[in-house]
């Protein structure tokens, strides 16, 4: 059995991987800048092969730092900058669009129309969430309005955690945790389930296209 954890720290300015022994003690960090993008005021992208290329890059040098091999790593752990929204092709693993970053506002207006609709209230029933762009439900549905893919079974939409969890598998596990999935406004709290009806109302109810 492994003796060391890899941690892979993946926020919005840089990506980490921090390499523990088995008695928690650190043998190795290592870190990248992440390029930011802003193509229009209130827009904020991140490039996913960047992500992944830095994640993987940072994994591998702390590895070789401490002389320790893959087949030593007992686990990978993973923590991500929450809401920010990806959207990839289950089929050759590709980003359909850059990554919507938490930070980014495109969809403020989206959020107003649900409040002026007096739809606001059970969304932050069924989530505990206050409605806002910050999360990832107004942006995963303007990707899928504005992208121009209709073979939606074909999609797979994730927090960054999934994304890095596709890749690290190679594609055969989609997954996160509650903890992320509370925070895409599309999870439903008390059931510990995504909703149905939540995806219904952001038009993203594909069953193909979720966490």
């Amino acid at each position: 059995m492994g003796r060391y954890v890899l941690a892979l720290d993946q926020g919005t300015t840089s990506s980490r991987a921090i390499l523990f022994d088995s008695e928690g003690d650190i043998c190795g960090i290592a870190q990248r800048e992440l390029s930011q993008g802003f193509p229009r005021p209130g827009w904020v992208e991140h490039d996913p092969e960047e992500i992944w290329a830095s994640q993987v890059e940072t994994g591998r040098e702390v590895l070789q730092t401490a002389a320790v091999s893959s087949q030593e790593v007992a686990a990978i752990g993973v923590t991500n900058q929450r809401e920010t929204t990806i959207v990839w092709d289950r089929r050759t693993g590709k980003a359909i669009y850059p990554a919507i970053v938490w930070q980014d506002r495109r969809t403020a207006a989206d959020c107003d129309a649900l409040r002026e609709t007096g739809q606001s209230a059970r969304v932050e029933e069924i989530t505990g969430l206050v409605v806002d762009s910050y999360f990832s439900a107004t942006k995963l549905a303007w990707l899928l309005k504005h992208v121009g893919r209709s073979d939606h079974e074909n999609l797979a939409f994730g927090t960054v955690d999934s994304f890095l969890l596709w890749r690290l598998t190679g594609g055969k596990v989609h997954a996160t945790d509650v903890t992320n999935a509370s925070r895409t406004m599309l999870f439903d709290i008390a059931r510990g389930e995504w909703s149905d009806e939540l995806l219904d109302l952001f038009q993203s109810s594909d069953r193909h296209c979720q966490s």
